[in-house]
């Protein structure tokens, strides 16, 4: 049995408290281990906020983490102590009917998380359970996961850049490769450019899109966009991005992205969409918001599709983007703006509030 510090989320609103909680050894089945980081995701915020309520308080926040395999369970064959691993929850049980399609990334059988009947909590403070946010927790020293979580990884790739594969690429690259099937040539624009964003421009240069388009309000970003494969930015603030967008495309993008969540950016990316264009919205909005569009937008074939998770077939897809960051056509280290302790946890949500950070990893 292991202590772990970590930050505990015990009221929508609230800031976070670092507490120092007991950690139950793996049963049968389960990995125990050690994080050494974990990036923050506007998902963090929004359920910090209250807005996203998809796991109980208190809560131990983070979901975007890498680490090293402390200790297994009875049982665990694919993993062992030693093992370098990123954390994942879009894995799936394997036997509904959305996983036996290949979608294991809308699975909603939760039961393959949970501990085995018997077993305690995984994680308390005192006789009070604590629950892992998104059954993984990864802003803490331990995180204690069902071996199909986890994924092992070569130990050349630098834990803090691996650490991005749980969330922010997968879903960036994969809802340009994977949902919306960037094709050769075409044309891409993406409203946001934070680490979801940034990773969609990346997915559609390496799809091969002749013109990806970045609009964000922040300069810095807009500059890293250039970095990451966009062949132009916009300034929404000096500019009708929507006119623009149609000006630089001749009409309208093959495919538009909304990477924020954002009910009025998602209305631009459609309105940005030409003729059979693609409106991909990324972003994860607040629960009870409503999008309204005319129904004049459809009429030329329009598509408008969500992606969660970037369609992502985590245990294929993983390695294949860990290649591509090999090769140098997948930059890892530009997204990371901000490293800190978990201590500064609240620094990294003002940082991202603010518009300052692209994103922030939370090391140990």
């Amino acid at each position: 049995m292991a202590m772990s510090r970590a930050a505990v989320l015990r009221e929508f609103g609230a800031p976070v408290t670092i507490e120092t909680l007991r950690v139950d050894d793996p049963a049968p089945g389960e990995v125990l281990v050690r994080t050494a980081a974990c990036g923050v995701c506007h998902s963090d915020l929004h359920f910090k906020q209250g807005s996203m309520p998809i796991s109980p308080c208190p809560s131990i926040m983070g979901h975007e983490a890498a680490g090293v395999v402390e200790a297994v369970g009875a049982g665990v064959t694919t993993v062992a102590p030693g093992d370098h691993v990123i954390a994942c929850n879009s894995v799936g049980c394997g036997q509904c009917r959305q996983c036996i399609a290949g979608r294991r990334h809308l699975c909603r059988e939760r039961g393959w998380l949970r501990r085995p009947k018997g077993a305690g909590p995984r994680f308390a403070n005192g006789d009070e359970k604590i629950a892992p946010f998104t059954d993984l927790g990864g802003f803490s020293e331990y995180m204690l996961l069902p071996e199909g979580a986890v994924l092992r990884i070569d130990t050349d790739i630098p834990l803090d850049h691996a650490a991005l594969l749980g969330c922010a690429i997968i879903t960036g690259v994969g809802a340009a490769l994977n949902t919306a099937k960037v094709h050769p040539g075409s044309t891409v624009a993406v409203f946001g450019c934070g680490g979801i964003g940034s990773s969609i421009i990346q997915g559609a240069r390496i799809a091969g899109a002749e013109r990806i388009i970045a609009i964000d309000i922040v300069p810095g970003k807009r500059d890293l966009a250039m970095r990451f494969g966009a062949t132009d930015t916009l300034d929404p603030t000096a500019v009708d991005a929507v006119e623009a967008i149609r000006e630089l495309s001749g009409g309208g993008v093959d495919y538009a992205f909304d990477a924020v969540g954002s009910v009025k950016l998602m209305g631009q990316a459609i309105s940005a969409t030409g003729i059979r264009g693609t409106a991909v919205l990324v972003g994860a909005p607040p629960r009870r918001e409503r999008l309204e569009l005319s129904l004049g937008e459809l009429m030329s074939e329009k598509r408008i599709t969500g992606s969660l998770m970037g369609s992502s077939r985590f245990k294929l897809d993983a390695p294949y983007y860990l290649e591509l960051y090999r090769q140098g056509r997948l930059d890892l280290a530009g997204l990371v703006s901000h490293r800190l302790p978990l201590e500064n946890l609240e620094d990294a949500f003002a940082a991202m509030e603010s518009g300052e950070a692209m994103r922030s990893v939370v090391t140990f």
